[in-house]
C-alpha cells in the first residue's frame, strides 16, 4: 500500500462527517476523513533523531553482550530482545526511506543490520513492501501469517523468515538477488568463525538470540499486529496504552504506519492523535 494513496490538505475534518454505517464500508486507504488529514510535517526528523535512531539498537547490543560476557544469560536475552526490538525499529524506518538519510546512508544501515542481526535486510525490505502493497491478500507473502490461528503463526516462525529470503531471490530481480545472496554468505562465514575460532562466547550467545528472534517475527511482527483484520478498513491494528508504547518504541502503532508510511516511528504518536480525531473507530482493534 503505497503512501501516495493518501493525500494531503490543510483543511480540518470533522469526525462526525461519517455514520457509523458508512464508516464500516470504507477502503480505508481512500477514506475521505484521512485524506483530509494534515499528516506531511510528520515526514522530517531532526539532526538529533538522525542520530538516536540507530544508537538505539546500538546501546541494547552493547548491554546483551557485556551481559552474556558476564555469563548473565537470561539478564541477556531480556536485553537482546530489546536490540532486536529497536533494530527491527531502524531497519523498518530505513525499508520506507524515514531514516532521514541519503539513499546510500539508508543502503550502509541494511548492510550493517543484515551483518548484526543477521539475515538479509535488503530481502526481507522486498517482502515488507509487497506486504504494504498486496496487504492482507494471496500474494502477500508477510502478510498471510496473520491469517493462521496465533499458535500456528508461532510455530511457523522458522519457515517464515525461511520464506521471505526466498521469496526476494525468486521474485526480485537479480540485482537484488546478488545482494541477498552476499549478505548470507557473509552471515554464513562469520557464523562459522564464531563458533569455530571465536573464543567470546558472548558473540555465539548473540547467534543463537539471534535465531531465536527471527523464529519469533511472525508472530510478534505480523500476527499480533493483523490478526482478524481485513483487507479495506481494519487493515491493521493500533495500541493506545502509553506505557506499552513507550516499552515497545511505538513498534505497534500499525495501522497509522501502514495508512502513512513515510512518516518515521518516532511521530507515530502525534499521527495517532490526528487519526482518533478523524477516524475514531480505528483505535478500536489494539493489539494487546
Amino acid at each position: 500500500m503505497s503512501v501516495e494513496t493518501i493525500s494531503t490538505s490543510s483543511a480540518e475534518f470533522s469526525p462526525m462527517g461519517l455514520s457509523p454505517a458508512s464508516q464500516e464500508g470504507l477502503n480505508t486507504p481512500h477514506d475521505p476523513r484521512l485524506r483530509a488529514m494534515q499528516w506531511r510535517d510528520l515526514v522530517g526528523v531532526t539532526r538529533m533523531q538522525v542520530v538516536v535512531e540507530p544508537l538505539l539498537p546500538a546501546a541494547w547490543l552493547a548491554a546483551s553482550l557485556a551481559t552474556a560476557a558476564l555469563g548473565h544469560y537470561l539478564l541477556a536475552l531480556g536485553l537482546s530482545f530489546m536490540f532486536f526490538l529497536t533494530g527491527l525499529r531502524l531497519i523498518h524506518n530505513a525499508f520506507h526511506g524515514a531514516l532521514g538519510l541519503s539513499r546510500r546512508g539508508t543502503e550502509i544501515v541494511l548492510w550493517v543490520m543484515s551483518m548484526v542481526i543477521l539475515g538479509s535486510m535488503h530481502a526481507v525490505r522486498f517482502t515488507h513492501l509487497t506486504h504494504h502493497r498486496l496487504n492482507l491478500t494471496k500474494e502477500d507473502v508477510e502478510g498471510r501469517h496473520a491469517q493462521m490461528p496465533g499458535w500456528r503463526a508461532l510455530l511457523n516462525g522458522p519457515y517464515f523468515t525461511l520464506l521471505m529470503h526466498m521469496t526476494a531471490l525468486r521474485h526480485g530481480g537479480r540485482r537484488l538477488g546478488v545482494t541477498v545472496a552476499a549478505q548470507l554468505l557473509v552471515n554464513a562465514i562469520c557464523i562459522a568463525l564464531i563458533f569455530r575460532f571465536g573464543r567470546w562466547d558472548a558473540l555465539r550467545y548473540h547467534v543463537i538470540a539471534m535465531g531465536v528472534g527471527h523464529c519469533l517475527t511472525a508472530f510478534f511482527a505480523v500476527w499480533t499486529v493483523h490478526h482478524h483484520c481485513d483487507r479495506s478498513h481494519y487493515i491493521a491494528r493500533t495500541l493506545r496504552n502509553r506505557i506499552m508504547n513507550a516499552v515497545t518504541f511505538n513498534m505497534f502503532l500499525h495501522i497509522e504506519h501502514h495508512l502513512f508510511p513515510l512518516v518515521p516511528t518516532c511521530h507515530l504518536n502525534e499521527l495517532s492523535r490526528r487519526i482518533d480525531r478523524v477516524a475514531p473507530e480505528l483505535k478500536t482493534r489494539i493489539v494487546f
